[in-house]
């Protein structure tokens, strides 16, 4: 956390006193807004836990025994239980209980640095008011997703699987890594002549105004071919899908039907996020996580699914592919502060083992956590021996996050049935998860048939900068 946010000793440990002797006055049982109320007559928990962050929990009068522990996702630190209000309704006539902490709130909203921790102390809290549960099951999303699979990994014996939707489980360095190299297209090349501020942004402020020059510059250049295809690289390298919000999606070598709708998420503002996010990411592991010194941004493509797309807008724009790729190689000198390296490998990231079982839920076309996360999170859980525990579905749908309460739903049975069962089954095949779905009667589903390709991130060992600053 930057100096001008850091609290001084004294008053952490002074604050930290006065929160822990408020936290067991601070549990209080409530009803539901009348907004909220319904047939369930759900009783409404909350608390306060020890480093100031909030929690809450819905408790049915007709609870099945099974608690709900969810990990929300980037944005402000408010405690939530629940995906959406369609879910927490819909679990909630089903019996379930639901719980979530805020995570701390008192520095950024990048909160990895409280997450599990605040996630595990506010099951305490609720168990201690409600008595043990027959069964906890945590559910993450995005952002979440990642605090999801850390307690997957940590939470033998306190939590007896997971549900992760949209998880950011490549880890906090990997995102800013394939992200870095998608800005720093943009900036140096269609922006040449100007120095454009990439990492290690003193407030939240200069983030956002790089954000706008180089969605200006994208928008600029989507007027000529030669643009078009520059930014279809720098949206090969952000693992950006080809397939937008409102559209048809386009044919598999329509390439440029696949640079407009590439171009539409640029335009709808997708740069102001990242950078924001970047910022935040920043503050939470004191300094820049990221680098490209050392990247071979022509190897780096070779890997993208996306590359085809790339080197035949670059041909019909008669451009040098080759020229740009070495210009990028040969000018990329952002280098990280190893001590945020290593801060943001201990705090967000997952790792990756298990413990207990975990079905990830993603949609094919996610803007903002791209579903080639899940290849490479995968990748990592073989790697670590529990490749037994994990299993990942795919719906067919553009967005992040974008699911159906029977999705979320059918989701969470068929995690419920490897649990009782100890065996995934065909529970989790796509057209299981279908079926399942579709007999719930809410609104719909797509599960498909799906292989994410590899993340574009080009650096084999995140946890380690391959030249770090010195």
């Amino acid at each position: 956390m930057p100096a001008a946010t850091r609290r001084p000793r004294a008053s952490r440990t002074r604050l930290r006193i006065a929160l822990a002797a408020l936290a067991s006055a601070a549990l209080v049982t409530l009803p539901l807004p009348a907004a909220q109320a319904d047939a369930t007559d759900t009783g409404r928990l909350t608390g306060t836990l020890p480093d100031g962050a909030t929690w809450i929990a819905d408790v049915p009068d007709h609870w099945n025994g099974t608690l709900l522990l969810f990990s929300h996702g980037f944005g402000p630190t408010v405690a939530r239980n629940a995906p959406t209000e369609a879910v927490r309704t819909e679990l909630l006539a089903q019996g379930y209980a639901m719980a979530g902490s805020s995570y701390d709130p008192h520095g950024s909203m990048w909160a990895l640095d409280s997450a599990e921790r605040d996630q595990f102390a506010a099951l305490d809290a609720v168990t201690a008011k409600i008595g043990a549960p027959r069964r906890t099951l945590a559910v993450g999303q995005s952002m979440g997703g990642l605090v999801n699979a850390q307690l997957a990994r940590d939470g033998g014996g306190r939590i007896d699987g997971a549900l992760g939707q949209c998880g950011l489980v490549a880890g906090a360095t990997d995102l800013d890594d394939y992200q870095l190299d998608a800005e720093y297209t943009i900036a140096r090349l269609l922006l040449p002549a100007q120095e454009v501020p990439l990492v290690r942004f003193r407030a939240a402020a200069e983030a956002s105004a790089t954000a706008d020059r180089l969605t200006k510059a994208v928008t600029d250049a989507q007027s000529t071919p030669q643009g078009r295809a520059r930014i279809a690289l720098a949206a090969a390298f952000l693992n950006l899908p080809a397939w937008a919000p409102g559209a048809d999606r386009p044919a598999p070598d329509d390439w440029a039907g696949q640079q407009e709708q590439q171009y539409a998420w640029f335009a709808q503002g997708i740069l102001a996020f990242v950078e924001g996010g970047r910022y935040a990411v920043e503050q939470s592991v004191g300094g820049n996580n990221s680098w490209n010194r050392g990247v071979d941004y022509a190897r780096l493509l070779a890997g993208s699914a996306h590359a085809p797309q790339v080197r035949a807008l670059y041909r019909a724009a008669g451009l040098d592919l080759r020229a740009d790729l070495r210009t990028l190689t040969e000018g990329a000198a952002v280098t990280a502060d190893p001590a945020a390296v290593r801060t943001a490998a201990r705090t967000s990231s997952a790792g990756q083992g298990l413990d207990v079982p975990l079905l990830d839920i993603h949609t094919t076309a996610d803007n903002l956590v791209p579903v080639e996360q899940e290849h490479r999170f995968a990748a990592r859980v073989r790697a670590s021996g529990d490749g037994a525990l994990l299993r990942q579905a795919y719906v067919e749908r553009q967005g992040h996050c974008a699911f159906t309460t029977a999705e979320t739903v059918a989701a969470l049975h068929a995690l419920e049935h490897r649990v009782s069962t100890g065996r995934w089954d065909a529970v989790v095949t796509p057209a299981a998860l279908q079926r399942s779905a579709t007999a719930l009667g809410l609104d719909g589903a797509a599960y498909v048939a799906y292989r994410p390709a590899p993340l574009t991130v080009g650096r084999e060992r995140p946890e380690h900068p391959a030249r770090p600053a010195s």
